[in-house]
């Protein structure tokens, strides 16, 4: 990503209502996969500003990696309680591999050209029984310059989502969309802001922070969706979010 998106990230990513809402809707998927072994890991790969890791860090073994010596930067500086690495995953992952239990990519795969091989690589380093959650960016109907200033490559339909892992030695325990409640709304304001050639927050991208009120409904009406993603690994009848603005999967390494 761009250093000012980096920066916005460490700036908003604490209080953002997507970011927040984000991680409430994943933490009880983590809850349900990381077994109680001593020395099991969380690794957020392409953890850039650290959030992520520094939320979780209280309750899970977490490790963040990034290539961006910027973003490990500002992680540091913010959580230096937590542990960063600056590198590629799984090259300068190490030992920390092998007590592995879970990865997350976390809108890291539109990122990158070759989002296959790189998942096929981190998959072919994993131990068995580990667990892969990963989210990205949904619909090419959804690009705007918000895309465009963040670097993505591509925003993922869920058909070619799902081709990401076929072949690999992985169970898909879990696939839907999700930020589904408000897609209608971002839907409409990514049509008027590619119209009008506008975005919604700073530095070319839709990251701001609503008044208070705006920002805390948002985050009731996005997180209220973990209750049904949740349900999709215990009942085989529940539905998944048939659309939505990201798409999200849980896979187990055979």
């Amino acid at each position: 990503m761009k250093e000012e998106v980096f920066a916005l990230h460490s700036e908003l990513e604490s209080v953002h209502w997507w970011f927040v809402s984000r991680r409430k809707i994943l933490l009880p998927l983590i809850h349900r996969v990381m077994s109680n072994t001593p020395g099991d890991m969380i690794v957020d790969v392409g953890c850039g500003t650290g959030g992520t890791v520094a939320n979780f860090h209280n309750d899970f073994n977490c490790i963040g990696i990034d290539p961006s010596k910027s973003a490990i930067e500002k992680a540091r500086a913010a959580y230096p309680s937590c542990q960063f690495i600056c590198g590629h995953a799984p090259d300068d992952l190490g030992d920390i591999k092998d007590r592995t239990a879970l990865y997350l990519l976390m809108d890291v795969l539109e990122h990158i050209e070759d989002d296959r091989k790189f998942l096929a690589d981190l998959v072919a380093h994993a131990r068995p029984g580990s667990h892969f959650l990963i989210t990205v960016p949904a619909h090419m109907a959804l690009w705007s310059q918000h895309d465009e200033t963040a670097l993505h490559v591509r925003r993922y339909e869920f058909d070619p989502f799902r081709l990401l892992w076929s072949g690999l030695p992985v169970q898909p325990l879990l696939v839907s969309f999700f930020n589904a409640r408000l897609y209608p709304a971002i839907w409409m304001a990514r049509k008027i802001g590619n119209l009008l050639g506008i975005t919604f927050g700073s530095d070319g991208t839709d990251l701001g922070i609503p008044p208070a009120p705006v920002n805390s409904f948002l985050k009731t009406i996005f997180s209220g969706e973990s209750e049904r993603i949740t349900q999709l690994l215990d009942n085989p009848k529940a539905r998944p979010y048939s659309n939505g603005v990201s798409l999200l999967c849980l896979l187990r390494r055979s």
